[in-house]
């Protein structure tokens, strides 16, 4: 039996036990054991893992644990690595509608399960999010981010601050449906699928090519003019 000390920094202690967080861990093992293996088998899943050291070198998840080892785990830092697209998993739906009316890329059905979220994440490069860690530990999975709150918009604003997203939302121009970029319409050819309201007090339009969904600024559009002012600290202006 072979035994290694862990200690893990920052936001990792969200997933250990409480009276394991910001302490030394023992861990007892046998064989060959990766840092990877072993920080998830204390509930850390491994993209959220950013600098390793291992008896104050630098080591990697890769890296074999050997016994006496003093392993210290930090927190991948908050910013983005890859274009910001992501996945989501089957519980996060209206987190799918906040990040698409922010512009970003998110790919969301209610059907996908834990198996076609990992193989996507792999084969698009895109960031997966869950609360599920287990999902999060399959190996296909490189980018992700395991959600810490049940709240939506207290999701939306994890998700912000971890990618350093702030900045760099387009907002209003993606479909919130199904994800695709919108497009603008001409009134008059969608004059036939508006409400006699809508067609009196509004005149610019945009369609999503795909879902054929039409967009327009009504009431709702104010309302997510507060909602992005409120989550990024500055009021969106739009050049259209």
């Amino acid at each position: 039996m072979s035994r290694a000390q862990f200690l893990f920094f920052g936001r990792l202690n969200d997933f250990l036990l409480r009276d394991r967080r910001g302490r030394m861990i023992t861990v007892d093992f046998r064989g060959r054991q990766s840092i990877k293996h072993l920080a998830e088998s204390l509930g850390v899943p491994h993209p959220e893992i950013g600098q390793v050291q291992v008896n104050g070198r630098e080591g990697t998840l890769s890296t074999i644990t050997q016994d006496g080892d003093r392993v210290e785990v930090h927190p991948v830092p908050n910013g983005c690595p890859v274009e910001p697209r992501f996945v989501l998993d089957s519980h996060l739906g209206r987190l799918a509608a906040y990040l698409r009316m922010l512009g970003f890329d998110c790919l969301y059905q209610s059907n996908y399960d834990d198996e076609e979220l990992a193989k996507i994440a792999q084969a698009e490069d895109r960031i997966l999010l869950s609360r599920d860690r287990r999902l999060l530990m399959r190996k296909a999975v490189t980018h992700g981010y395991c959600l810490r709150s049940l709240d939506s918009l207290e999701q939306l604003s994890e998700v912000l601050a971890r990618f350093g997203l702030t900045g760099r939302s387009i907002p209003f121009h993606r479909c919130l449906r199904c994800n695709h970029p919108l497009e603008p319409v001409p009134k008059e050819s969608v004059l036939d699928r508006l409400e006699p309201l809508t067609k009196l007090y509004f005149d610019e339009f945009q369609i999503c090519p795909a879902c054929k969904q039409i967009y327009w600024k009504g009431s709702h559009y104010e309302r997510m003019q507060g909602l992005i002012e409120q989550l990024t600290g500055s009021k969106y202006r739009d050049g259209g």
